[in-house]
């Protein structure tokens, strides 16, 4: 698809199509911030836990930013193909 196409298929759409569309986005964006606010939080702990001297619990939650993240790209990912 080029972008004529794109820019045509968009001027044509109607109102409540634009309204779904700009709705699922927006539904898209607290997902990501929900998932990247979760990692982000992950991190803090286990920065804390770790300069708090329990470096192995500090170890353990810090490999949970990455299932974190990988989670996110992989429920977001199956939204775009759905």
């Amino acid at each position: 698809m080029n972008h004529r196409t794109l820019i045509q298929e968009h001027l044509t759409m109607t109102s409540p199509d634009r309204s779904n569309q700009a709705a699922e986005q927006r539904k898209i964006r607290i997902a990501k911030a929900f998932f990247l606010t979760a990692a982000f939080l992950s991190f803090v702990l286990s920065v804390t836990l770790w300069f708090s001297g329990d470096q192995e619990r500090g170890l353990f939650v810090g490999i949970w930013v990455p299932s974190i993240c990988s989670a996110g790209a992989l429920l977001l990912a199956g939204n775009n193909h759905g």
